[in-house]
């Protein structure tokens, strides 16, 4: 194969023919372009999706700056108070403090009230189904008949998530006094494993990557009141008058699923990917 290298700009048409979409032409993208980088925002201590710069929103960042033609500039952040300052720090303004916005937001909600409530925004794209489960120490739960079954047992949640608002929020809080809470859903996931908890609530992706399937620590589905059991699907970020450049990534996030690269960035940190 040649040696020869073609310029990002040059790269670009091309790509977009193999795509099958017509070459952008908005002017944020002719900067991008030139600039030869996609900026792109990632939540940071976040696995198994991005911590210390690794994980499969990182990988995803990485594939999607490779189709268009780019070198990839990560920018790992920490959450805000909510989404819309997400989406108004890393997307279409900037934080106070200096960094962002980026080019593009990964793992947003795709979700019609978050759409409705930010209009400067598109949120597109999904490529994952998150989904909330109980994972437990088979010794010491060897069977799981329903959410009475966490009666007496210590439950381990992250802080400031889903799980720990379904599960401390059920029943009038009737499993309050035993539910431990964690900075991390990883720590709490380690403290199952060493014998610390007899479960813990978390998302799937979070789960999977630690326990790998291991039989020793059965998943369950728990069905909560205020808990959607389908599940949600997350996708991407970028600004309202970024249309050209949604369209690429759009059928970008297409190819991958095709060809099973999307399944294959999942499966490299131990994850089952949720088609949404």
């Amino acid at each position: 194969m040649s040696n020869f290298r073609l310029r990002a700009g040059a790269l670009i048409p091309l790509v977009a023919a193999l795509l099958g979409v017509a070459a952008p032409a908005h002017a944020d993208w002719d900067k991008i372009r030139l600039s030869g980088s996609l900026k792109v925002a990632v939540y940071e201590q976040f696995a198994p999706f991005s911590e210390r710069g690794a994980g499969i929103d990182v990988d995803v960042a990485q594939a999607l700056a490779a189709k268009l033609g780019l070198k990839l500039s990560l920018l790992p952040f920490p959450a805000g108070e909510n989404l819309g300052d997400d989406l108004r720090n890393m997307v279409w303004k900037g934080h106070y403090l200096g960094y962002g916005p980026a080019d593009i937001l990964l793992h947003v909600p795709v979700e019609p009230q978050l759409m409705n409530e930010n209009g400067k925004v598109t949120i597109f794209a999904p490529y994952h189904v998150e989904t909330v489960r109980l994972v437990r120490s088979a010794r010491s739960m060897p069977s799981f008949e329903g959410i009475d079954a966490l009666s007496g047992k210590t439950i381990g949640v992250e802080k400031v998530s889903i799980a720990a608002m379904v599960l401390l929020g059920e029943g009038n809080g009737r499993f309050r006094e035993k539910v431990r809470i964690f900075d991390t859903a990883a720590e709490a996931l380690e403290q199952l494993k060493s014998g610390q908890l007899d479960a813990v609530l978390a998302n799937r992706s979070e789960i999977d990557a630690v326990f790998r399937d291991d039989p020793a620590f059965p998943l369950n589905e728990v069905a909560f009141q205020r808990l959607p059991r389908a599940g949600w699907a997350v996708g991407m970020a970028v600004r309202k008058d970024d249309q050209d450049m949604a369209r690429l990534l759009q059928a970008a996030v297409n190819e991958m699923k095709a060809s099973g690269e999307l399944q294959a960035i999942f499966a490299r940190y131990g994850v089952h990917e949720q088609m949404p």
